[in-house]
């Protein structure tokens, strides 16, 4: 039998899914080694070592989350739009890169890649509370919630999708699942 040659890109896909199963400190070179059926020698071809790995990993879910809140859509218009339209693009890059996401989310700031994913993280919150603090402004959110834990709530409604969340799989499609999020979510917050 012979082994699939890798290139960067399907070393990533092995090494996130280690990640997230063992967790990084849990996962050694010697286990993506094992996954990969490569050497040691042969993923240092690739990369410089395991955090290397782990931030490549973890530019698959930031740079698309991060690159949205960019997006004309989401600068211009009505907050309660802009919101909308951010959730919306959020739970599509989630179904287009569920492993990276769900790497994402299981970071714990143990190393100077994880500290910068969590700011990443916190970044992509932040633009999210002061879309609800302008809805609110502008009269088409609720004022009598914190926007702060409200748009803690909407991000973990969309990222609780990781744990069961499954694209191709009998589930409905990622604009369908946006569309009846956003629908439950939204309605309860809105004047």
């Amino acid at each position: 039998m012979t082994r699939p040659r890798y290139d960067l890109e399907l070393l990533l896909d092995v090494a996130i899914e280690e990640f997230t199963k063992r967790g990084y400190d849990g996962t050694s070179i010697e286990h993506l080694s094992a996954a990969t059926g490569l050497s040691k020698s042969s993923l240092y071809h690739h990369v410089d070592g395991k955090e290397h790995i782990l931030r490549l990993g973890l530019e698959r879910a930031v740079t698309p989350l991060l690159g949205l809140l960019d997006e004309p859509e989401a600068r211009e218009g009505k907050a309660i739009d802009r919101l909308t339209y951010v959730l919306r693009r959020q739970i599509a890059i989630l179904a287009d890169q569920l492993a990276a996401v769900t790497l994402l989310l299981r970071v714990r700031g143990n190393t100077e890649t994880e500290l910068w994913a969590l700011e990443q993280r916190r970044t992509f919150d932040a633009f999210v509370a002061d879309l609800v603090r302008a809805g609110v402004a502008e009269g088409d959110l609720r004022g009598d919630l914190d926007p702060t834990v409200v748009a803690r709530l909407l991000s973990g409604t969309v990222n609780s999708l990781t744990e069961w969340y499954r694209p191709g799989h009998g589930s409905l499609s990622a604009d369908a699942l946006a569309d009846t999020m956003l629908s439950s979510s939204l309605a309860g917050l809105r004047t």
